[in-house]
C-alpha cells in the first residue's frame, strides 16, 4: 500500500468515518476516496492534503538528506548592522583577493 493511501485510510478510520462520510466532507466522491486508498494509488500532494483537513489532519514535509542548517550563523549575521555585514564582506574580499594572489599552481 501507498503511503498516501495508508495515511488517508488511517486518517479515516481513526475519525470513525466510511469512505462516503469522508468523501462528503472533503468535497468528492466515495469513489475518488477509495482509488486514493487503494494500494497502487498515486494522488497528489494537494488531493492527499484536501482529504486530510476534512478530518483535521495535515501533512508536514521536510527534506531528507540534506545538509542540516547552522542557524547560530544566520542569527549572528542578522544581528550586524547592515554597515557592519558590509564591512565584513569587504574584509573577506580582501583576505580572499590576498590568498589567490599568493596561491600557486601544483603541476599534475
Amino acid at each position: 500500500m501507498s503511503l498516501a493511501a495508508s495515511l488517508i485510510r488511517t486518517a479515516r478510520h481513526e475519525a470513525g468515518l466510511t469512505q462516503a462520510d469522508l468523501a462528503r466532507r472533503a468535497g468528492t466522491t466515495q469513489s475518488v476516496i477509495a482509488r486514493m486508498e487503494a494500494p497502487a494509488s498515486n494522488p497528489t500532494l494537494a488531493s492527499v492534503s484536501q482529504v486530510l483537513a476534512a478530518v483535521h489532519r495535515s501533512l508536514e514535509l521536510t527534506p531528507a538528506g540534506l545538509p542540516a542548517v547552522d542557524e547560530t550563523q544566520i542569527v549572528e549575521q542578522l544581528r550586524m548592522t547592515p554597515a557592519h555585514r558590509l564591512a565584513r564582506h569587504d574584509a573577506s574580499q580582501h583576505n580572499l583577493r590576498k590568498l589567490v594572489r599568493g596561491a600557486r599552481r601544483v603541476a599534475r
